[in-house]
């Protein structure tokens, strides 16, 4: 197999399997077993296609993450007609997304655009009266088509700014940020654990490529808007009940400390990749934590409602403590290990900016904690019916805890780039020019 060929074989499985899933659609069961199959084998691609493929900038740790973490959140859903479509987007969007981060500087915008599209079409289609249509967050996702489509066709060094402001929608920056919340509280199923790694990641891959010849005023605008939006987001997260509006903001607090790190460095390491899946990854699990109380007493639960599991829900409790712990941040999960190799490796030019990180950093240590408490401990309601995970729910946290910890004792340099990927050199003469 040629070199050329690799990247469209990698991203064609899951679109692939996204086809022929269709042909189970009647029974949900087989649906989700496929849909699961696909996943793992494109994991599998993936290790096998890596020496055939152009090493992205930032390292090629997230192509291996994206199909794990769309197997976790498939399998960590209820077997249900109504997920159908969930799980066949879930397939799709893996697709385009491995096509953005393996094709070449043509084929990632057009993936890309496919992708916001598609996401365009599930927020409009997915709403109800408890989550109506969130417009500001349609036209966020919008905008970012848009952007991506300039970076395509503007003359530079607009282009490298449309593709600036593309990544600002996908790892979400304030104040870009209400797709990422949109995506998160409105989508059903599995997208939501699986969005929250996916998006991200491509917002990274393309930080990666045109971050590190932005001019010194870019930068700056750049830092300022990351140390808000950190701050933005512990704050939010701090006054949130719902608990999947919780984790939204929580994320873009963590997601924002990636741009502050990056712009202050000049560049994304492979340590930024680290971070992100470790980030991406906790969210997921608590996400799919979350579900396991969604699957058995409804999808507008009050968490305040819903106390005594660490008694009643032992294997529940457990999985949920780690995660809990993966989340704030603590070792030996690669949360924590990723924020130091970033704060260690980056250069400081002031102490306004480690200190808003670390703020936001702790704050994570008392909203995740409060959450988690609530759940496993008080008073056992004698009028809750408390079923313990499922063997497919229990693989999907379980799963999820192995990548933390694994990200979080595996060195950093592992999956680091050989050398630049050409997309980075473009966007450097882009904006020279």
């Amino acid at each position: 197999m040629t070199a050329a060929a690799a990247p469209w074989l990698l991203a064609g499985i899951p679109l692939a399997g996204a086809l022929l899933s269709l042909f189970a659609w009647a029974n949900a069961a087989r649906l989700r077993t496929s849909a699961v199959l696909v996943s793992a084998i494109t994991f599998g691609a993936a290790i096998g296609l890596t020496g055939r493929l152009a090493s992205p900038p930032e390292g090629a740790l997230l192509l291996y993450l994206l199909p794990v973490a769309a197997c976790v959140s498939l399998l960590g859903q209820p077997l249900h007609h109504d997920h159908r479509l969930s799980w066949v987007a879930t397939l799709l969007l893996l697709g385009l997304g491995l096509g953005v981060l393996a094709l070449p500087t043509i084929g990632g915008p057009l993936f890309l655009m496919l992708l916001l599209g598609c996401l365009i079409a599930l927020l409009y289609r997915y709403h109800t009266p408890l989550w109506p249509i969130s417009w500001l967050g349609i036209g966020t996702y919008g905008f970012g088509a848009m952007c991506a489509a300039v970076s395509m066709i503007a003359a530079r060094p607009f282009s490298a700014a449309a593709s600036l402001l593309a990544c600002a929608t996908l790892l979400p920056l304030v104040p870009f940020h209400e797709g990422h919340v949109t995506s998160i509280t409105r989508l059903p199923g599995s997208l939501p654990s699986f969005i929250v790694l996916l998006l991200p990641a491509l917002g990274l891959h393309g930080l990666a490529a045109v971050l590190p010849a932005a001019p010194g005023p870019i930068a700056w605008i750049v830092t300022l808007l990351a140390m808000a939006g950190s701050l933005y987001g512990a704050v939010k997260a701090l006054a949130q009940s719902r608990v999947r509006l919780l984790l939204a903001y929580g994320s873009l607090s963590f997601f924002s400390m990636v741009w502050w790190f990056a712009a202050s460095a000049g560049h994304a390491t492979s340590q930024a990749s680290v971070f992100i899946g470790a980030a991406g990854f906790a969210t997921s699990g608590l996400l799919l934590a979350w579900q396991v109380i969604r699957t058995r007493y409804g999808d507008d639960v009050d968490p305040q409602a819903i106390s005594g599991l660490a008694f009643t829900m032992p294997r529940y409790a457990v999985l949920l403590s780690l995660l809990a712990l993966a989340a704030m941040g603590l070792p030996p999960f690669g949360v924590f290990a990723a924020f130091m190799g970033l704060f260690l490796n980056t250069p400081i030019s002031s102490a306004l900016g480690p200190f808003i990180m670390l703020l936001a950093w702790l704050t994570a240590f008392w909203y995740v904690m409060r959450m988690a408490q609530q759940l496993l401990f008080g008073t056992r309601r004698s009028d809750l019916r408390y079923a313990d995970l499922i063997h497919t729910e229990f693989a999907s946290l379980f799963i999820v805890v192995l990548v933390l910890l694994a990200l979080g004792v595996t060195p950093s340099n592992l999956f680091a780039p050989a050398r630049n990927a050409p997309s980075a050199t473009m966007d450097s003469i882009a904006w020279q020019k």
